[in-house]
């Protein structure tokens, strides 16, 4: 009878070990290396560096080795942070931020919390480290701008434009408020000078870094402007106006030129590495390709038939990654896959199966080697795009 009870106490110390080795290889799809599953993905990150990977879950945010792909932290599981994330440039911090109010920082290296930031009493909806990772920006439900010192967590100042201070604020119950990605932003230009942030409002507010003041407001946006990216020398901005999107000269402040097409509200766009080409994925089920100097349209991608959909979720949220070469772009959908094509001959590549709800966010390696997607089915699949 010891016996027994000896061999189930060490059974029962080695199946964790051995689940926690095992489990994330088991009934893989074709083409994919690891599954991680840990609460619904919204939102997954790879380091600069790609050593690490972070899947920001309903759970918490997770950190896993992308060598062995094993967890290595749960960054706040009981606090729900869990709404976003973003490595700093060198990889050493990750920030967080959720619907408590609070931004987190934490060592990666770790998993411990750092400095707590100072001076923020309202809900944050996107932050964003500047190139040199020394200063975060975040927007705050108030809509201002808040720049904190990420050494100290101090509070460096704050942005606010007219137009912030006399638009009011709208604040839902927290067990119902569920935030469109990036609906509210901020971005820090390539070279760190140019700060460019969202709030809902009709226009972007473009900042210098240095002084603290507006540069330009770009307006053009009557239904509201949602979220801005910087082409990758910074020359170029992208806003999204629902449906249609606006690039803008940087300089000068003044529009370059307005890309329609799309018949629904855009969630996703990039610029690909050497700047050429936009890809802007829609409600509408499809993917564009634009020449970004000409805003000539390059390729039109279709994706899933939509589905109906569930109030504040938007089912047919569709995302867009470039690959770090600018050869292949990737792209989740509702049905669960994950569809790759060719930027330059328009051709579909690949599809890749696997996820059992819609996936919501997909983003290559920084060696373009491998590509995560994370989907609403509470797993990140991670593919060897070599193969």
């Amino acid at each position: 009878m010891k016996i027994v009870v000896t061999l189930l106490m060490l059974l029962a110390l080695l199946l964790p070990s051995t689940f926690a080795q095992d489990y994330t290889q088991w009934g893989l799809p074709e083409g994919a290396i690891a599954r991680l599953g840990k609460g619904s993905a919204e939102e997954i990150l790879y380091s600069p560096d790609g050593a690490q990977l972070a899947v920001v879950s309903t759970i918490g945010i997770w950190l896993y080795d992308t060598t062995s792909y094993q967890a290595v932290a749960l960054l706040d599981a009981d606090t729900n942070m869990g709404t976003s994330g973003v490595f700093s440039p060198d990889g050493k911090t990750l920030a967080g931020w959720s619907r408590d109010r609070r931004v987190q920082l934490w060592d990666t290296e770790t998993g411990e919390p750092k400095e707590a930031l100072i001076g923020n009493t309202e809900g944050v909806d996107s932050v964003a480290f500047s190139p040199d990772g020394v200063t975060l920006a975040g927007w705050t439900w108030e809509r201002t701008v808040r720049l904190w010192d990420t050494e100290t967590g101090e509070l460096k100042g704050t942005l606010t434009t007219d137009e912030q201070k006399d638009t009011p604020t709208v604040y839902f119950p927290r067990a119902m408020y569920v935030r469109p990605r990036a609906n509210n932003s901020v971005v820090f230009s390539p070279d760190g000078t140019t700060l460019a942030s969202t709030s809902g409002t009709r226009t972007v507010q473009l900042w210098d870094v240095g002084t603290g003041e507006p540069k330009w407001t770009l307006t053009e946006h009557p239904d509201g402007a949602n979220s801005v990216v910087f082409s990758p020398d910074g020359v170029t901005l992208a806003s999204r106006r629902y449906d249609t999107l606006l690039l803008w000269d940087t300089v000068t402040g003044e529009q370059k030129t307005t890309l329609t097409g799309h018949t629904d509200r855009v969630w996703s766009v990039t610029f690909s590495p050497d700047g050429r080409t936009l890809a802007s994925g829609s409600e509408d089920n499809t993917v564009r390709l634009w020449e970004a100097e000409t805003g000539e349209l390059k390729a039109i991608f279709t994706m899933a038939e939509r589905q109906e959909g569930t109030f504040g979720l938007p089912m047919a949220r569709i995302t867009v990654a470039i690959s770090p070469d600018g050869v292949t772009l990737a792209s989740g959908s509702v049905d669960g896959t994950v569809q790759l094509w060719d930027t330059e001959t328009g051709e579909q590549k690949a599809i890749l199966t696997g996820h059992t709800s819609r996936c919501l966010s997909v983003v290559f390696s920084p060696d373009g080697r491998t590509l995560a997607s994370g989907s609403k089915d509470g797993t990140v699949l991670v593919w060897k795009i070599a193969d």
